[in-house]
């Protein structure tokens, strides 16, 4: 099981007990916003880092336009493997391995701190 599974599940488990029918939901679009929040640093990385070694490699349009189908891919990605039978595998697994529980306040800040990260390197660029 991976990090982002393990941090799936914790979302899942901490909104179960209050939101019932709307927890796998919220997990959902945490991970997709997580992982998106991700890429979004990652690329804002490489993109500075090669515009300061004077690389021109892509466009700026193009590589918003690669950004926002990514960012489609790997919510459609999420949404095909946290739903249905798959995630009652992992959540078994999950439950029955009792990993090391995550403070949830962390896990809510994790996409925030990576978009402002993000759009300071932006900012650089």
């Amino acid at each position: 099981m991976t990090t982002f599974d393990q941090f799936f599940f914790t979302v899942f488990t901490t909104f179960k007990t209050r939101f019932k029918q709307k927890a796998n939901t919220i997990a959902l679009i945490y991970i997709s916003a997580l992982q998106i929040a991700v890429l979004f640093l990652l690329g804002m990385f490489f993109a500075t880092f090669l515009n300061k070694m004077n690389v021109s490699t892509i466009s700026s349009d193009k590589a918003w336009i690669l950004f926002v189908i990514s960012a489609i891919g790997i919510h459609l990605k999420n949404w095909l493997k946290y739903n249905g039978k798959t995630r009652k595998v992992l959540n078994a697994k999950f439950n029955r391995s009792k990993s090391n529980q995550h403070h949830i306040g962390l896990l809510l800040s994790l996409p925030f701190a990576c978009l402002i990260l993000g759009l300071i390197l932006l900012k650089s660029f």
